[in-house]
């Protein structure tokens, strides 16, 4: 078993929506469009020996597995001393501590204690879930507490791995996954705090995923995958259509939308499936199989191609459309792990070793052209942990996180 970072993904023509977010910004889990694509040019091609140059590194970010969000010259995580989590501000500059907001009790867990999910930044807000299900809303600028809310008060039950999901801000609304027999989600203001709906048409327990909102044949729905549901709601909460899944233990990562189809896929041997959506919300699979069985390190959508790691394989490339392995780089990388697109490239973060890989995004095979390890690596992780917040890539620079520690680095060419 494995903790996980939350679940990953979707593509360029999503659109939640982060007002004031810069060109360079990453203001959310995935990035702005919740896919993992960066959109920066100019990047290096290759690095040199010992990797692109450190720039800095912060011992300041806690405990716990969240990932990191970035908006106007801040950096927006989460993490945990041995009694509480925190929504925690650092300066991008430097990496010096801004501030930090307690949001709820430590999570315990064999696998390493604390919050799993990357918090949102909307405007002058920021939103963020604590691995006991507690919602929080504080100021980007100091970190006042605006309001908060509780995952099981709303019903939901605490997962086996705490909660992982990382909230969506869409407009004015805030989403979150409590699951249970109130409603799978749930949707509050993000100004005040009021809850407008929960989606009683489904009950389903709250996994690891994060919601994903598309613009469905001119209508805005939210999507979300659970262990044996995939879904798509209504802007005010509706049931629009749902199908079975297969998943088994934990499913973490975010699906993926294009144009009407619904790529879904999860670990434990569970696989992966395509749907159309049609324009009335019928249903139709396209094709379900167990070539892509992405544990929680997410896949990206690049040219009608996914690239990602599977499990008992390693990174492969499988064609969109006919679910086809286009390749796979023959075990030569098993230690599965993380990854975020730019410029023609993969940022793949192993897991285990803390190797950032470079390596081409091509149908033509896998091609690795630079990698170095993350250093200093944390000494407070438990022994069954892992490297599992993914890379993140904003305004020229590369950041790394395991646990406690924040790197750095330079990748403008």
């Amino acid at each position: 078993m494995r903790i996980l970072l939350i679940s990953i993904l979707t593509l360029p023509c999503l659109t939640a929506v982060f007002q004031n977010a810069m060109g360079g910004d990453w203001p959310a889990w995935r990035g702005p469009d919740r896919d993992d694509i960066s959109t920066e040019t100019g990047l290096l091609s290759s690095w040199p020996e010992g990797g692109p140059k450190l720039l800095w590194t912060s011992g300041e970010a806690g405990l716990g597995y969240s990932g990191i969000a970035i908006a106007d010259g801040v950096i927006y995580t989460m993490g945990s001393d041995d009694s509480s989590e925190y929504i925690i501000a650092l300066k991008a500059e430097d990496g010096s501590k801004l501030w930090q907001t307690k949001i709820g009790d430590f999570l315990e867990n064999n696998w390493g204690g604390g919050p799993r999910s990357t918090p949102t930044v909307a405007g002058d807000l920021v939103v963020g879930i604590g691995g006991k299900g507690n919602l929080a809303c504080v100021s980007a600028k100091d970190g006042t507490l605006k309001w908060n809310a509780s995952m099981t008060e709303l019903g939901g039950g605490i997962p086996n791995w705490g909660y992982c999901e990382s909230p969506l801000v869409d407009g004015s609304h805030v989403l979150c996954t409590p699951g249970g027999a109130n409603g799978t989600v749930a949707c509050f203001e993000l100004e005040t705090g009021e809850k407008v709906w929960q989606s009683a048409e489904i009950t389903e327990p709250a996994h690891y995923s994060s919601i994903l909102a598309v613009d469905h044949f001119g209508k805005r729905q939210y999507i979300q995958l659970t262990e044996k549901k995939v879904f798509g709601l209504s802007e005010s909460g509706q049931l629009a259509w749902s199908a079975d899944w297969v998943g088994a233990t934990a499913v973490i990562p975010t699906p993926v939308y294009k144009g009407g189809q619904l790529y879904v896929t999860s670990g434990y041997g569970a696989g992966c499936m395509l749907l159309n959506i049609g324009p009335n919300n019928q249903v139709e699979k396209i094709y379900q199989n167990k070539l892509m069985k992405n544990h929680h390190g997410g896949v990206v959508l690049v040219d009608n191609h996914i690239y990602g790691h599977s499990d008992s394989t390693g990174w492969i490339c499988q064609n969109l459309q006919t679910g086809e392995e286009v390749w796979n780089e023959d075990g030569k990388n098993r230690s599965k792990g993380s990854l975020t697109y730019a410029e023609g490239k993969l940022y793949c973060l192993e897991e285990g070793s803390g190797d950032c890989v470079l390596a081409e995004a091509s149908t033509a095979g896998w091609k690795e052209i630079s990698r170095f390890k993350m250093t200093p690596q944390t000494t407070k992780r438990s022994a069954r942990g892992k490297i599992w917040s993914h890379p993140v890539i904003s305004n020229g620079r590369l950041y790394l996180r395991d646990q406690e520690i924040i790197c750095c680095y330079d990748i403008k060419g």
